[in-house]
């Protein structure tokens, strides 16, 4: 049986960083959930369907099949056996991965194919209920947060170096409003798993907070 860690947490607390650091360092693929609605927005877009027609939509996500391995060290995503890493950031397909990940269909599906890859593969997983939801019985399940401010700073500090005019108590608003979105939304909110350790990111390191998962299923 594959080992799995979940990673869970509000906007901005870090996740996708500290799991592809952790997925790293513990030789774990880490599966990332948005690239992988992505190459089923390759999937549709191939076959012609309307990024409005739920119905087109449903009918064909069973005929996809989509994993995350690694070449050369680079993280790949497998549709159907085949390397779509070129593809999944073109115009086409961002649209139609907004509009298809809105599908309940669709979500069901990737976390079919989420948990069909965890069972065989050893995995790291972020995201906003992979530890209630998508992978229950994970090894270690982690709650990362940071006060609303600390994310705040740290994503007004990305769109200054970006060269982007902003506004801190702005992006702290907005960000609290996505919390609240997350935490209250009728499928799947954001929530701390019971057996979950919260860790608190405000103060502490990138690597700081690797190593402490990495401790922390070490040892399980």
């Amino acid at each position: 049986m594959a080992n799995s860690i979940a990673i869970d947490g509000p906007a901005g607390a870090g996740k996708s960083t500290i799991a592809k650091i952790v997925s790293k360092k513990l030789g774990f693929i880490y599966i990332d959930t948005g690239a992988m609605y992505r190459a089923m927005a390759v999937h549709l877009t191939r076959l012609g369907v309307d990024g409005n027609d739920f119905a087109a939509i449903e009918a064909n996500i069973d005929s996809a099949d989509i994993s995350i391995g690694h070449e050369n060290g680079e993280q790949v995503v497998y549709l159907n056996g085949e390397n779509v890493n070129s593809q999944l950031r073109t115009e086409e397909v961002s649209s139609m991965a907004s509009k298809s990940s809105a599908n309940a269909k669709v979500r069901e599906k990737l976390v079919e194919l989420q948990r069909k890859q965890a069972k065989t593969t050893d995995v790291v997983m972020d995201g906003r209920d992979i530890g209630t939801v998508v992978l229950p019985d994970s090894n270690l399940k982690v709650y990362l947060t940071a006060s609303s401010r600390v994310r705040a700073e740290r994503r007004y500090k990305e769109m200054i170096e970006k060269g982007e005019q902003c506004d801190l108590d702005t992006i702290e608003k907005d960000i609290i409003e996505r919390d609240h979105r997350d935490m209250t939304r009728e499928n799947s909110p954001l929530k701390k798993a019971d057996d979950a350790v919260e860790i608190d990111s405000s103060y502490m390191t990138i690597e700081e907070v690797a190593d402490k998962i990495i401790s922390l299923y070490n040892n399980l």
